[in-house]
């Protein structure tokens, strides 16, 4: 007896299904550990930029959110947060 092509076929739909279910998962994981990256990057150039900024009485302080914000947008992620830290 030999295989069907019904047999074949499916097979193959269930071989797509499994590898578009993973890539699927997969996404959001790689979405995932570049915030983190990107909120340890902030941390650190916030760090810096506070050693620096302590010689002209000048800080950000250093959570999650601003990390994120300093790893996102970088240099001008940290301009906007002494903009802001200066307007509240």
């Amino acid at each position: 007896m030999g295989l069907e092509l019904s047999v074949i076929l499916a097979y193959a739909v269930g071989l797509i299904l499994l590898y578009l279910i993973g890539w699927i998962l997969v996404i959001p994981i790689k979405i995932i550990i570049r915030l983190i990256w990107n909120g340890i990057i902030g941390g650190i150039i916030l760090f810096v930029f506070n050693i620096i900024g302590g010689f002209f009485n000048i800080s950000i302080v250093i959570n999650p959110l601003t990390a994120l914000i300093a790893g996102f947008l970088g240099v001008p992620g940290v301009i906007l947060l002494i903009i802001f830290n200066y307007m509240v």
